[in-house]
């Protein structure tokens, strides 16, 4: 396994994942993500918050998910760019936004969440699993995350 890399825009925040335990990617279109975002979706890499590493200045912001978690959303204090986010209901998880990563392309979605308010353009692959909404349960995330 090989260590990840990434960083914002503007150079100012770098990051590397170290080897470890990393989930599956995943492509979440809530509207948060979207408005979030400012496109269709959120490409998302779950990796634990122990094998992160980060350095460069970050800001750091909440809000609450359409789950009921508190997010905490970790970005460069300089362009905004934003890094990763965390929540209260998966202590010790950060989800990095895959596109901040230097070989992102490599990142394919394997699953995608909240499809109930997907863009009507954005076609799903059929062997991909997809759900309405999101898992409820730790357990039922960690099967889609790590299956």
């Amino acid at each position: 396994m090989a260590v990840l890399s990434g960083g914002c825009l503007c150079g100012a925040v770098r990051y590397c994942v170290k080897p470890g335990f990393r989930m599956k990617p995943y492509a979440c279109h809530c509207t948060d993500c979207q408005t979030r975002s400012g496109s269709a979706f959120a490409i998302q890499l779950g990796v634990m918050t122990a094998d992160l590493e980060v350095a460069g200045p970050l800001v750091a912001g909440e809000h609450i998910q359409p789950s009921g978690a508190k997010a905490g959303i970790y970005a460069c204090a300089k362009c905004l760019t934003r890094i990763y986010t965390d929540n209260d209901r998966r202590p010790g998880i950060a989800n990095l936004r895959a596109g901040t990563l230097d070989d992102s392309e490599t990142l394919v979605p394997g699953f995608h969440v909240w499809i109930q308010s997907k863009q009507p353009w954005v076609v799903i692959p059929n062997d991909v699993p997809a759900l309405a909404e999101q898992p409820v349960t730790p357990e039922e995330w960690m099967r889609l995350l790590i299956a």
